[in-house]
């Protein structure tokens, strides 16, 4: 155990109940009423109190798990999983054991499984932040001197160590492509407009827009959930516009599969009527029909530096924040589509127009 630590004496003065009362409240007891039981929490939530089960081994000078936190905020999406394989590959050959957890973009869920790894004894915590999750979240780890690899998103002012993908050059080169190739209106589709990847990748976007002097209207940029439903929701709304694009830049690849599904279920087929490109080179989007044309930010790969990072500083005991940004690269297939022509962009509308 590491340096001075709250007790349930300190927390009982606080919230000015007995110690039997706190002990009830951190086992679960029913016979804590709600509002005694909030107030208990809310004082062990504010001085970062941890009830670790496992506390009689713990205590000893030099034990230390092999347990390594993982908290993503999306399981149902492929790249996350990817990214758990990646992670869990590193730290098994490094003797540890991977403690899986999915927050379902839910910041209380989030905080829940974070204090119920902290009681488990965990090594070290690699996270993909809930939306809304802010230093404070991360503060009582930092504290504790518990190394934390934040990845995909960043948490500004954390203090905890990052491993981010360069969206912003990632999203411009596709963008790029797609106006090589001959697209005039590129829209912009699917995820959360309050997180940083989403900024960060529509910067880029709207960047290669106006480097090309291509059209930047706000219509063209459709926020969804960014999954599979999300994209057949954006897709639905983008072959509404009165002046339709011909391509889109997908928010990742969840989105693009949904996109393609929409597309299809509208009589157009992917990259022969509508040029889509996805973000995040999950594995389905090689086997994908067609193949996807995506942002390569290698999920599996990001893991095990992630994984790696975390297991450095666990090594060196001490948690020192690093920053690191990993290239994305576009890999180009055949849901891109081919060139277009003036005449092209004409038949095009006439398609939309067709399955309207």
């Amino acid at each position: 155990m590491m340096g001075e630590r709250v007790t349930v004496v300190d927390i009982a003065h606080a919230a000015g109940v007995s110690k039997s009362t706190v002990s009830l409240v951190l086992q679960g007891s029913p016979l804590v009423n709600e509002v005694t039981r909030a107030k208990v929490a809310a004082v062990i939530r504010d001085l970062g109190y941890v009830y670790n089960r496992g506390a009689a081994n713990l205590r000893q000078a030099n034990a230390k798990s092999k347990i390594i936190g993982v908290v993503v905020n999306d399981l149902t999406n492929s790249f996350f999983a990817e990214l758990a394989v990646g992670i869990d590959m590193t730290v098994q050959a490094a003797g540890y054991v991977q403690f899986l957890a999915n927050s379902a973009e839910s910041v209380e869920r989030q905080r829940e499984v974070i204090a119920s790894m902290r009681e488990h004894g965990i090594s070290g915590l690699i996270i993909s932040p809930a939306r809304g999750t802010d230093a404070a979240d991360l503060k009582p780890l930092v504290a504790s001197g518990i190394p934390v690899v934040a990845v995909v998103r960043n948490v500004p002012g954390a203090k905890v160590s990052s491993l981010l993908s360069d969206n912003h050059a990632g999203a411009r080169a596709a963008v790029e492509h797609l106006i090589g190739l001959g697209h005039k209106r590129i829209a912009f589709l699917g995820g959360f407009p309050d997180t940083t990847v989403f900024g960060e990748r529509l910067g880029g976007y709207r960047e290669a827009l106006v480097a090309a002097g291509a059209d930047t209207g706000d219509d063209l940029v459709i926020a969804s959930a960014p999954s599979r439903a999300g994209g057949v929701a954006a897709i639905g709304r983008c072959t509404q516009l009165a002046n339709r694009p011909t391509a889109a830049l997908c928010f990742n690849d969840a989105v693009a599969f949904g996109v393609c599904d929409g597309l299809r279920a509208a009589g157009l087929e992917p990259g022969r009527d509508f040029g889509v490109i996805g973000f995040d080179d999950v594995i389905e989007a090689k086997t994908a029909v067609p193949a996807l044309t995506t942002v390569s930010i290698d999920p599996q790969g990001m893991g095990r530096r992630a994984a790696q990072l975390l297991l450095k500083q666990i090594s060196a005991g001490k948690a020192e924040a690093e920053a690191v940004v990993s290239s994305a690269h576009l890999v180009v297939r055949r849901s891109c589509g081919a060139g277009r022509s003036g005449a092209d962009d004409t038949a095009m509308q006439g398609r939309f127009a067709i399955a309207e």
